[in-house]
């Protein structure tokens, strides 16, 4: 079975990947039947070749989960559509507060309304 995957490269605790395609009995680092791109996970840098990865998928390529979702958020010319999330994760005794704060709010709102 021939699969699209990464193929590790960089050094110690910087890596970076090559989008490839192997046979699936093949090691990571074995030489690629294509390399369809790069990706690297610190910079959010990637570069693909959409079209093909597309057309290794129809002829029965199987991508890997990492791998299938850069191709769904990439774009036509092959760069990642990456979003930085922009929520804040707190402590409970900060989400408390804040809960305690939007209920205050709130109950201010609707005795303004009845008065």
């Amino acid at each position: 079975m021939v699969k699209i995957r990464l193929k590790r490269m960089g050094y110690k605790k910087n890596p970076v990947y090559r989008i490839v395609v192997l046979n699936s009995t093949t090691k990571r680092e074995a030489a690629p039947i294509q390399q369809l791109g790069f990706y690297n996970p610190k910079t959010k840098e990637m570069q693909l070749d959409k079209q093909s990865a597309l057309d290794w998928i129809k002829k029965g390529a199987q991508p890997t989960q990492t791998v299938q979702f850069l191709i769904n958020n990439c774009s036509d010319e092959g760069k990642l559509n990456y979003v930085k999330k922009e929520t804040v994760k707190l402590s409970k005794k900060a989400q408390a507060k804040l809960e305690a704060e939007k209920a205050a709010a709130e109950s201010a709102k609707t005795e303004e309304v009845s008065a």
